[in-house]
């Protein structure tokens, strides 16, 4: 039996597989501790993994495996993984963004391999493409990405068939890109007018006063004032697809996340379009597609790992 880890900025969940199937058993979530010190993410995910394994009537100390498929930016403590993300440490962008913590990181793998035999961990996107290209929409494809539109912004990348880590493992935060001089819009980076600061799941509720879902679902019954609210957002989000697509010359961006599945068959031929709207010649022929896996990509991300 192994454990599959997803961590977002909104919620942390894990579920047990057996290795046989891709049966996901005993699924825990609930909203991502930051509160406490900074090893109480880990901590977290840690009970989570035990209740699972309590619940299916195993010991917790069989597990010795875990794939964690976690957000992102990482720093490295000593060869270790550790966390520095926005949505979670408080510490980056200050009391500006209102986190509830001081943490710049938060532990991970250094409790995890007190925990596990084996950890292996992953930025959540890159683990989601791994899964996409295995099971879901991405499987006959080498040119390619994940992008995930949720409470943060980020994409995992695959050219010639190979997928994209970086020195760090963080290649594709390009929600981190500077598409705007707004000087509103506050990431929980510290910067000031990126894409994931402007269109981002928590972004929307901070600049709109209305979280995404509901947003969406104006916007999808013919509300005209949020109609436009949300062609600014495609606008936005669509710019970053182009830039993506453009430097990468990609076939197919599949496409997941809070955002993106509260009202997908809404949102993707407007993204299509932002896409296709400029330079054909780089842009003809990549394909915006919704994730195979649907809501599940972040459970099935982890267990990517797992092999």
């Amino acid at each position: 039996m192994r454990a599959c880890i997803d961590i977002g900025g909104t919620k942390v969940a894990a579920s047990l597989n057996d290795g046989k199937d891709l049966q996901l058993l005993a699924r825990r979530s609930e909203p991502t501790a930051k509160t406490g010190a900074n090893d109480a993410l880990a901590r977290q995910v840690i009970r989570l993994v035990d209740d699972a394994c309590v619940a299916i009537g195993i010991s917790p100390a069989s597990v010795r495996q875990a794939g964690v498929s976690s957000c992102g930016p990482f720093v490295l403590n000593q060869g270790r993984i550790e966390v520095a993300a926005p949505n979670i440490c408080g510490g980056i962008a200050g009391p500006a963004r209102g986190l509830p913590n001081d943490w710049m990181t938060a532990l991970l793998e250094s409790p995890l391999l007190e925990r596990f035999d084996q950890v292996r961990v992953e930025n959540d996107c890159v683990a989601a493409l791994a899964a996409e290209r295995r099971w879901g929409a991405l499987q006959d494809v080498d040119h390619c990405a994940y992008v995930t539109w949720s409470t943060g912004i980020g994409m995992g990348l695959c050219v010639d068939g190979r997928l994209l880590r970086g020195k760090n493992g963080n290649a594709g935060h390009a929600g981190h890109m500077f598409v705007s001089d707004n000087d509103q819009a506050l990431c929980g980076c510290g910067n000031i007018g990126d894409v994931e600061a402007l269109v981002a799941g928590n972004a929307i509720a901070r600049r709109y006063g209305s979280d995404a879902a509901t947003l969406l679902g104006k916007a999808a019954s013919g509300d005209a004032g949020a109609r436009q609210l949300v062609d600014e957002l495609c606008r936005v989000m669509g710019r970053a697809l182009y830039n993506l697509t453009t430097t990468l010359d990609l076939q197919r961006i599949s496409l997941g996340g809070s955002v993106f599945s509260h009202h997908r068959d809404y949102l993707l031929p407007r993204l299509q379009a932002q896409v296709e709207a400029h330079f054909p010649a780089l842009t003809a022929g990549c394909e915006l597609v919704a994730a195979g896996l649907g809501e599940q990509v972040g459970d099935y991300a982890a267990l990517a790992l797992l092999d």
